[in-house]
Parts: C-alpha cells; structure tokens; sequence
C-alpha cells in the first residue's frame, strides 16, 4: 500500500509544479506585454507631442497666425524724401486762407 501513496503524491506534486509553472509563464508574459505596451505608448505619445509643437510652430512662423509684417521707421532707411532745392514750392491759393502771408 506504500507504493499507492507514493504514486498519488508525486502525481499530486507533479501537477502542483505544472500549475506554479503555468503561473510563472503566464505572469511573465504579462510582464513582458505590459513592457511593450508602455514602450509604444511612449513612442507614439513622443509622436504626438512632436506632431503637435511642430504644428504649433508651422502655424506661428508660416501659416494664418503668422503676424503681419508692419514697416517701422528706422534710422538706417534712406531718406526718400526729396532734397530742399528739389521740393516743390507749396504757395498758397488765394481761396485757402487768404490772411495768411508765405514765409520768406
């Protein structure tokens, strides 16, 4: 009768093994996709915030949020306003202010 109950317990410690093997492989697969998912998570998150400061960018330098260039005066610019002796004499009509005397 030993030999019954020897065969029972190492039948019963052989599927003890197999079942805490299983266990084992089974919660390192879930470590291992748990690994790959953040990976990628990671990756295309990076995507994303690259896509969307470029687009921000794209938008600010080039597109329609662009600022509109305004000419400002500067004291590098040539002057265009054209020499004393070669203006135009502005006299005045007699129908603008006749009161008003030209200046020597």
């Amino acid at each position: 009768m030993a030999t019954g109950a020897d065969k029972n317990r190492s039948r019963i410690e052989r599927e003890r093994a197999r079942v805490y093997r299983a266990r084992q492989e089974f919660h390192a697969s879930l470590q291992t996709r748990r690994r790959r998912d953040n990976v990628i998570a990671g990756v295309a998150g990076g995507i994303l915030l690259l896509a969307v400061v470029g687009g921000q960018v794209a938008y600010y330098t080039a597109g329609p949020g662009a600022p509109v260039p305004t000419p400002s005066p500067s004291s590098t610019a040539p002057d265009v306003t054209p020499a004393p002796q070669d203006a135009p004499l502005d006299l005045p009509d007699s129908t603008e202010n006749p009161t008003v005397a030209p200046t020597p």
